[in-house]
């Protein structure tokens, strides 16, 4: 039994994971602002506090950890302090990154962890990877580095943010860049969850990088489909070029150029060898079943959640429509 500490601890992907260690035996502690983790998980310790709070985050230096899980780093600065938190009392740390870090070409969609990491387009993506070189640079701290891609638990996969599910029930029409046929990877929570703890404390796992995913990709086009299938509708599909979309949309230039417009398709030979053979959901329907359920218990049905990012889609595809 390991004594294992979440940065987070009830995030989309977290949630799973405290979940997981638990189940494994680890004795597991949460720190967050107070978010209650399901009475369905027993056992876990809760540490209140704010990751915005130098003070209260000073007090996980107190304890010796085996295993330190940061789910909720996304600057620099951040890593910094956890460098200079957790070095002494922590013997093995894990800093949650992104796949969206990779440099995405069009001749080299199979991505390994020997993938550049560069992403000249999406903010997010270029502070994950400043996080990664400060780490990188650490001998006080046996740093591992997790790159999770899309992975889903709650929240519908949308490429934009867009509410898929007001477009679908208001019979409005879905705009996806390219032709629709570029795979995108999608991972469970669920089961991503079971290799990130079983590398926890392994020393192979030191001082390395990994991605864990899925192994099979889905069409945008398939994704949005078997959605509105479970609303009982047909998605009307409205393919422009991602160029396009971001010559009239600027703000979508990270979610499409830094990520989602490009095949992503995952090799996780490397994490297989060191946490052990692992296999995720490959059925679409059964992927989005937990979003479906989530959404539809969730949803208020009143109205898009960002009315001025669905005017802009409305905008692309009148115009696409008009050519």
């Amino acid at each position: 039994m390991s004594k294992i500490l979440f940065i987070g601890g009830t995030g989309n992907i977290s949630l799973s994971c405290v979940e997981q260690a638990v189940k494994a035996g680890h004795d597991v502690s949460v720190f967050n602002r107070g978010r209650s983790i399901p009475e369905s998980i027993a056992g876990v310790t809760q540490i209140v506090g704010d990751m915005d709070d130098d003070e209260s985050y000073a007090q996980l230096a107190d304890q010796q950890w085996d295993v330190v899980a940061q789910f909720m780093a996304f600057m620099p600065a951040q890593i910094q302090r956890d460098i200079d938190v957790f070095s002494g009392n922590t013997d093995h740390y894990i800093f949650i990154s992104s796949a969206s870090c990779y440099q995405h070409t069009p001749d080299s969609y199979i991505i390994t962890e020997l993938t550049p990491t560069i992403n000249p387009y999406w903010k997010y993506s270029q502070n994950k990877i400043e996080c990664e070189s400060l780490l990188k640079s650490c001998d006080k701290l046996n740093w591992t580095i997790v790159r999770p891609s899309h992975t889903v638990r709650t929240w519908l996969p949308t490429l934009m943010s867009e509410d898929i599910v007001w477009r679908l029930q208001n019979d409005r029409p879905l705009l996806v860049p390219g032709d629709g046929n570029a795979p995108w990877t999608m991972t469970r929570s669920q089961d991503f969850a079971v290799p990130f703890v079983a590398l926890m404390g392994v020393k192979e796992a030191y001082f390395e990088d990994f991605h864990i995913t899925g192994d099979v990709g889905f069409t945008w086009d398939a994704i949005y489909q078997q959605i509105a299938k479970s609303y009982g509708k047909t998605a009307k599909i409205v393919h422009v070029s991602t160029d396009t979309i971001v010559a009239m949309a600027p703000d979508l230039s990270g979610a499409l150029l830094g990520d989602k417009a490009w095949t992503a398709l995952f090799d996780n030979s490397k994490i297989k060898r060191v946490a052990g053979d692992f296999s995720c959901e490959a059925n679409l329907e059964k992927i989005l079943s937990g979003p479906l359920a989530w959404t539809k218990a969730n949803s208020s049905g009143s109205g898009p959640s960002n009315p001025e990012l669905e005017a802009n889609v409305d905008r692309i595809i009148e115009a696409a429509v008009r050519q």
